[in-house]
Formats: structure tokens, sequence, C-alpha cells
């Protein structure tokens, strides 16, 4: 499996609020403490936002921080709710295009495999993989 960059951006946006000593974070800054656009990680943050992992505050002192502990979110529960509709293969998407396809037995092991993707993160929290947290602070730029 491999992740697109909407996944990613989500870990990345949920290991810099775990790591922040300032409570709220902006999109803009963690954009620019990854050297990625704001709109994607204002896009992906919004995501996070209706997942209920990320919460966002407006106004002056706003921002956006962890909507629960750390420890309470599942590296596999978040990338479940990011890719639910990513298909791993063409065969499993809205308009399967191949010759093949009533006849051929991948789409069951694909199934199992991409299950078992997630199960394996399931075993990981989001403060099992942002442990080393004053190294990542420092990579970030946080104080």
């Amino acid at each position: 499996m491999q992740l697109d960059k909407f996944s990613d951006y989500a870990l990345r946006i949920l290991i810099a609020l775990s790591v922040s000593k300032e409570g709220r974070v902006s999109a803009s800054s963690i954009a620019q403490r990854y050297g990625l656009s704001r709109h994607h990680i204002a896009k992906v943050a919004s995501e996070l936002v209706r997942g209920g992992y990320v919460a966002s505050d407006r106004g002056r002192g706003g921002g956006l921080r962890l909507a629960r502990p750390a420890s309470d979110i599942s590296i596999g529960a978040v990338l479940r709710m990011i890719m639910a509709d990513d298909p791993v293969v063409e065969c499993f998407g809205s308009a399967p295009n191949c010759a093949i396809l009533p006849a051929c037995g991948l789409r069951g092991p694909l199934t199992q495999a991409k299950e078992a993707f997630f199960v394996v993160l399931d075993g990981y929290s989001l403060r099992d993989v942002s442990q080393n947290r004053t190294a990542l602070a420092e990579l970030l730029g946080t104080p």
C-alpha cells in the first residue's frame, strides 16, 4: 500500500499538533514548517476536523489543536477515514474497466491485504509515532 499526499499530510498535521507546546497551531504555520501549500494543509485539516481528530478554533488565539489525547488517536483509524474511498486497484473503483473482472480472483486477496495494512496501523497511536517530541519539535521549528 502506498499513502497518497492527502493521507501523508493528515499524519504530518497530527504529528505537528501532538508535539506543539503552543496548544493551538495555525494551518499556515504547519504549512510553513513542512514547506507545503497552506491551501492543501487547510483542506486536509478540515477533513481531520470532520473526523473528530482535530478541533479548529476561530478568531484571535485560534488555530488547530488535537480534539483528543494523542494516545487515543489510532493511526489506522485516521487512515481508514482518510482513505475510505481510495480503491486499491481500478476494479474497486466506481467505474471498473478491466476485461477479466468477471472471473478475476484478486478482489478478495486485495481486500484482505488492505485490511491487514490498517490492522497493523491500528496498533499504533499518535502518541506512539510522536514519542521523540523534542527532536520532532526542533525539526518543525516549534518552541
